[in-house]
């Protein structure tokens, strides 16, 4: 039984230690959100937060999160409030969408770190892969989500 915080909320969930954190979050919490790519963390549809990082969520073990705040796509905020999630809306940038949860987690933790992000700083934060290609709706949509985050500041 290990406990873990996910979105805010405590839940004791009754798995092995190794069991891959994406797991417990799609098989036992129902967070679907995060999506199974390629399971050897090189894809980013799993990306998730973990204190705040962007981390691969099929390679951690859920053990590893103990004591820790994880945030899903669901937990970045339940109305598409988000500016992140605004961005994207607003710039159409998913086509089939797979990896869309992956990458605006990843978007989100940029601005975090940074408010005003290059095209240089959003490339090399930027390293999910998507099959579609919608890269550079991608970067307008996170230079978009950085004014927008600007304005509510």
């Amino acid at each position: 039984m290990i406990t873990l915080t996910v979105n805010g909320s405590r839940h004791e969930i009754d798995v092995e230690a190794d069991t891959p954190l994406l797991w417990v979050l799609r098989d036992h919490l129902e967070l679907t959100g995060t999506k199974f790519g390629c399971g050897v963390a090189q894809c980013g549809a799993c990306t998730i937060h973990l204190d705040g990082e962007p981390i691969r969520s099929c390679v951690i073990p859920a053990a590893a999160a103990v004591g820790r705040q994880i945030t899903t796509i669901e937990g970045l905020s339940g109305d598409r409030s988000h500016p992140v999630q605004k961005a994207w809306i607003e710039h159409d940038v998913a086509q089939c969408g797979y990896c869309q949860s992956g990458q605006i987690m990843a978007a989100a933790a940029l601005l975090k770190r940074k408010s005003a992000p290059s095209d240089a700083d959003i490339d090399a934060a930027m390293t999910n892969i998507c099959r579609c290609g919608t890269y550079q709706p991608m970067r307008a949509a996170i230079h978009r989500a950085a004014e927008l985050a600007r304005e509510v500041s």
